[in-house]
């Protein structure tokens, strides 16, 4: 896959000074880490899982998650799991016969309930176990930390596959202040011991917020949920920590388009009006229609704490979550200069853009993601943003 890939080549050649690069299970372990971006659920019951991958339904898919766990019933998980194995082995055999190549294959992981359920399901897949890229691990605790990933290191070897695991953190014992960091620390030492297989952690807000009867609604960001901030605070702290530190990534946004507010929409018109005119507050507005303020808003946020990619439920967040993970000219420059320049003569340089300065020890760390993930999700040009990507000729 790539992103952006469905764009006439006259957007592409506009908007991006680089652009984006081909990604595919085999991409090594750091960049593929990096590059998922928006993950969409969807239920294994989903009749038409196989065909909307095969169909090509949602352009901008790139990276999807089947789930047997909590978007499926108690009552209806056999036949969620029949759907799921149905589901694979259909588009292993698109795979198989050409209809489906390296670029129109999404990255697809499958949620499962238990240990157990992925030894299963991954006995069942047999041969289409290879259109996996992994399972994601619910309430990841270190009651079943090893469990999983022991699992998993097994069902790599019996199917001589590359299989990645997802812990989510969303148990109570990480987000019990008074358990909360030797929890953390337990998961870490675990973690590290199978490093090779984890592709990513994630922060369950959901099943988090649930513990104490939270919701947040969709004019606030997890960020303004105190317990579940302190959290997303000490996860980033322990896993996301130099060297070797591994890529956290944004909690689920669970809102789509609803009809009433309280609060003042969260992006500002000036941005818009400058960058598109008359043109640009139509954007904003039907953005804030379908409730984007709010996802931008979060996403930003998910950024400024190091946080990458994001958990969503709906196709038509792909789109923005994508467009501010692309890395801006003005970033792109910055982060070349530090790499370039870190041969230890120098200690700072100004930036070309003449507004900053670049001190490379401390600013080296941050180069070298952003130029990772220029590869991935493509550098904008000098005068474009995500505002572009999103506007309606494009968009359409």
């Amino acid at each position: 896959m790539r992103y952006f890939n469905d764009l006439p080549a006259m957007h592409k050649e506009s908007l991006f000074y680089r652009q984006p690069k081909m990604i595919t299970k085999f991409t090594d372990k750091k960049s593929l880490s990096y590059s998922l971006g928006p993950i969409l659920y969807m239920p294994a019951t989903r009749l038409d899982i196989a065909d909307l991958i095969i169909k090509n339904k949602f352009k901008a898919l790139i990276t999807l998650v089947i789930c047997l766990e909590d978007a499926v019933g108690d009552l209806e998980v056999e036949i969620a799991e029949d759907l799921l194995i149905e589901h694979m082995k259909k588009i292993n055999s698109a795979v198989r016969d050409g209809l489906l190549t390296q670029d129109s294959t999404p990255l697809i992981f499958v949620r499962v309930r238990s240990v157990g359920q992925m030894s299963s399901i991954a006995s069942r897949l047999g041969d289409a176990v290879k259109s996996l890229v992994g399972f994601v691990f619910p309430k990841f605790s270190s009651e079943n930390a090893e469990g999983y990933l022991a699992e998993l290191r097994q069902i790599n070897e019996q199917s001589g596959s590359i299989l990645y695991g997802m812990p989510i953190l969303e148990s109570p014992h990480v987000l019990y202040k008074e358990r909360r960091l030797d929890e953390l620390l337990s998961l870490k030492d675990t973690v590290d011991r199978y490093s090779d297989l984890v592709l990513n952690i994630r922060i369950g807000a959901t099943d988090l917020c649930g513990l104490y009867g939270l919701r947040r609604d969709n004019e606030t960001t997890v960020y303004e949920i105190s317990i579940i901030n302190e959290l997303i605070t000490d996860v980033v702290n322990v896993f996301g920590r130099e060297p070797g530190g591994y890529v956290v990534s944004g909690p689920v946004w669970e809102h789509f388009s609803s009809n009433s507010r309280i609060l003042k929409p969260q992006l500002r018109e000036k941005p818009f009006h400058d960058h598109l005119g008359s043109e640009g507050l139509l954007l904003r507005k039907e953005l804030i229609r379908k409730d984007f303020d709010g996802l931008i808003q979060e996403t930003l946020l998910d950024k400024a704490n190091g946080l990458v990619g994001k958990t969503i439920i709906h196709p038509s967040h792909l789109l923005p979550v994508q467009a501010l993970h692309v890395v801006s000219k003005e970033e792109y420059m910055d982060a070349l200069a530090i790499v370039s320049q870190a041969t230890g003569e120098k200690g700072v340089i100004k930036s070309e853009y003449q507004n900053k300065m670049n001190e490379i020890k401390p600013h080296l760390n941050w180069a070298k993601k952003v130029l990772l993930k220029s590869d991935i999700y493509g550098v904008y040009n000098e005068n474009s943003t995500f505002i572009d990507l999103l506007s309606e000729p494009v968009y359409t």
